[in-house]
């Protein structure tokens, strides 16, 4: 059994999640992020590629062997049973990694980052919930900024994922990024310390 103490981190889209996680790193906690898990599981040589491969055939390759991931979320995004089959392929897969690599950190607590762990219930896999939150006009406006992408493209990513009542409603901490880098910081700086107490206060299982 891993003895790990599991941080789940989450926020919509603009809410400055990358920012909190990067920061929580400036304290030496360790951090598994599912989006990078997420790119691992399909890598060259992986079973995740082959088994996607087989399914939608050669188009969804680039010349260099890797996926075209524009083509096959073209392929998928208006077929939902093609969407069913690659998700049923691809969470375990990266639950069962994300599960490794829990197992493989270091840091007191380690902090494990998924965009959508409330959507997902991968909130099973934490000790405590931490969500980044700040306003929607915000999250829109830093992600149309960010990602140069017009509003109606952020605001059906926006529709797709967990209110933000429902991100809060599983959080056990929230951290309130509508204001400055300063600020979260600060809020960061402090949760670190209480769930250091905390983690240290778990009797290993």
């Amino acid at each position: 059994m891993n003895n790990t103490f599991v941080v789940g981190l989450t926020g919509g889209i603009g809410s400055g999640k990358s920012a909190a996680t990067d920061l929580f790193k400036t304290h030496g906690i360790d951090v598994v992020d599912a989006d990078e898990v997420a790119r691992d599981v399909v890598l060259p040589g992986t079973t995740g590629l082959q088994s996607i491969v087989e399914r939608f055939g050669d188009s969804v390759l680039l010349s260099d062997g890797t996926l075209d991931r524009a083509q096959l979320r073209k392929l998928v995004f208006t077929d939902s049973t093609a969407k069913n089959w690659l998700n049923s392929l691809l969470h375990p897969l990266i639950r069962e990694r994300m599960q490794q690599l829990i197992a493989d950190t270091s840091s007191a607590y380690c902090i494990l980052s998924v965009p959508l762990l409330v959507e997902n219930k991968l909130t099973t896999m934490c000790n405590k919930v931490v969500v980044v939150d700040c306003s929607e006009s915000t999250q829109l406006t830093r992600a149309v900024e960010r990602d140069s992408s017009d509003v109606e493209t952020i605001k059906n990513i926006m529709d797709a994922q967990a209110t933000r009542e429902e991100r809060l409603n599983a959080a056990d901490y929230v951290l309130d990024n509508n204001s400055s880098l300063l600020s979260l910081e600060q809020q960061v700086a402090d949760l670190h310390h209480q769930l250091l107490a905390q983690a240290s206060n778990t009797p290993s299982s």
